[in-house]
């Protein structure tokens, strides 16, 4: 059980939340949500302790396993060795232990080894290497790996490890922060497996919406300056929360359409002899005076991609047997393939595989060692890269509005005020430097550039890796009601899903199409 007791947050005059008493229980699987900058890692960590309530308390159980970051700090460290670390009673035994093998034996040594072997019998320490590596497993991590020292393995699988390591050693309670970052869609299927069986409590922040609707049994929402807890997974919520909010809306002009009416009839016979009713339908007026309603922080934004009038030829992309290597590993082999004008392609696989080299290839980002990519007829390709530097200056001193200005020759002022307005730059973040943009600001913009530029070919990679559930839902109504080619690259199973009605998927080294939507392919992977 994890209890808050009247906790609140602010940062200068900034309020996130206030006095909020809640409490998670055993058995329950809670999404915690809201938009980009409500508070949600910020609770997170003031329940892990990293960081203090500006009033308030928060009670934990004896065993939390809490999905970590600082990937710096175990680089060291065996793999095995890190994971074992989600346990630390027995890790401390354990380190106990082998230094007091290593000095001279005396009674005293004696006795206290029997007490860190019995800790480490009831903390199943005896199977701990081989419950990690069951973990391990299941988390894609390659047993390869399990020996070597963190700073040795891949980036992206140092955070998988991090992510086994919160969940070793059965905890009581579990807190994971964007535990989906890093993983492929086969590992974030294994997580939601090993959740689903988890019995203690499960805090978790996902961007991934495919994510929370499978895990959760309850949404915890941070609106309005508080945090409101809802019943199910987080389209039940939306779905509630939408319905209060209309209710209240709907209340609200109900009582002011009542309140005109008596009004009037106060103005009529204010100064007549009907005394005693102009009073009652003031005291009336004033039980119906509606109390202001507080502004909710979500924000969507409107997504709408316009191709060129100029129609491109049928064959917009053309792959003629392409290769491409990085020192001796070959990431891509003789690809060759046609991209048909309206296609809306997604392409998935395992982390490394080769996705982003290949989208970089068909923007002419990156040359092939081998074979050609050749362009269509009058295409115009617009372009969302997984790193936002290639196409965002950070040191320029340029802002946000004159960013967006350079994106399309003779752009009037207002068209820019509307891209920006519909991407949530409201008032003076048009003047904000672009160097100094968040991850989900600098998303947001590139977004809007592309909004302007009426590109025929939209190819985009990661492009929901900072946005909110709000923003990637926009995201994908826009990709899926536009009228030319897209080419998207994703682990995010509802962007795809919604998206794509064909997929590049990388598979033994090979790049595979399959002609059909993320449903079928999942269903034919099920069947094999």
């Amino acid at each position: 059980m994890i209890t808050l007791n009247r906790i609140s947050k602010n940062f200068g005059s900034r309020l996130l939340f206030e006095d909020v008493t809640m409490t998670f229980n055993p058995g329950n699987r809670y999404g915690l949500t809201g938009p980009n900058g409500c508070g949600k890692s910020t609770l997170l960590k003031i329940i892990m302790g990293l960081e203090e309530p500006t009033s308030g308390s928060v009670s934990l159980p004896d065993r939390v396993g809490i999905l970590r970051q600082n990937i710096e700090d175990f680089r060291e460290f065996t793999v095995i060795d890190v994971v074992i670390m989600g346990n630390r009673r027995l890790w401390a035994a354990m380190q106990e232990r082998d230094t007091l093998y290593s000095v001279e034996m005396t009674d005293d040594v004696g006795m206290r080894l029997g007490d860190l072997e019995g800790i480490i019998a009831e903390e199943n320490g005896y199977a701990a290497e081989s419950d990690a590596e069951v973990l391990l497993h299941g988390m894609g991590i390659p047993p390869e790996y399990f020996t070597q020292k963190m700073h040795a393995i891949p980036t992206d699988m140092q955070f998988r490890v991090l992510l086994v390591q919160a969940l070793f050693g059965e905890p009581q309670a579990l807190l994971l922060d964007e535990p989906t970052n890093h993983l492929d869609m086969e590992s974030i299927g294994w997580l939601e497996r090993f959740l689903h069986e988890y019995k203690g409590v499960l805090i978790v922040i996902s961007h991934d919406r495919h994510f929370l609707n499978a895990i959760t049994t309850h949404i915890a929402d941070i609106d309005y300056e508080t945090i409101i807890l809802y019943p199910g997974n987080y389209d039940n919520m939306v779905l509630a929360k939408t319905a209060v909010r209309d209710r209240a809306e709907s209340e609200a002009k109900s009582k002011e359409k009542k309140i005109s009416q008596l009004r009037e009839f106060v103005s009529r016979f204010g100064a007549g002899t009907r005394a005693s009713q102009v009073q009652s339908r003031v005291r009336e007026m004033e039980r119906l005076q509606p109390q202001e309603m507080k502004k909710s922080n979500i924000q969507r934004p409107y997504i709408r991609f316009i191709p060129t009038e100029k129609e491109p030829g049928k064959i917009v992309l053309k792959a003629n047997h392409v290769s491409k290597s990085f020192d001796d590993k070959k990431i891509i082999k003789n690809f060759s393939t046609e991209i048909v004008r309206g296609d809306k392609i997604g392409i998935i696989g395992t982390n490394g595989c080769g996705k982003t080299t290949l989208v970089k290839m068909l923007v002419n980002a990156l040359q092939p060692d081998n074979g050609s990519v050749e362009p269509g007829h009058q295409v115009q390709i617009g372009y969302f890269p997984q790193n936002h530097a290639e196409i965002i200056d950070r040191k320029s001193t340029q802002n946000v509005f004159d960013w967006l200005k350079q994106r399309k020759t003779g752009i009037y002022d207002q068209e820019i005020r509307s891209a920006l307005g519909k991407l949530l730059f409201g008032g003076d973040d048009a003047f904000k430097p672009v160097a100094t943009l968040s991850g989900g600001e600098s998303a947001r913009l590139i977004l809007a550039g592309m909004l302007l530029s009426n590109h025929n070919v939209l190819i985009l990679d990661e492009p929901n890796g900072h946005l909110d559930l709000e923003a990637v839902s926009a995201l994908s109504w826009g990709l899926s009601e536009y009228k030319g080619t897209v080419i998207v690259v994703s682990h995010d199973r509802d962007l795809i899903g919604t998206v794509a009605n064909k997929l590049f998927y990388f598979e033994n080294n090979q790049i595979h199409l399959f002609d059909g939507p993320l449903e079928e392919y999942l269903a034919s992977k099920q069947a094999s």
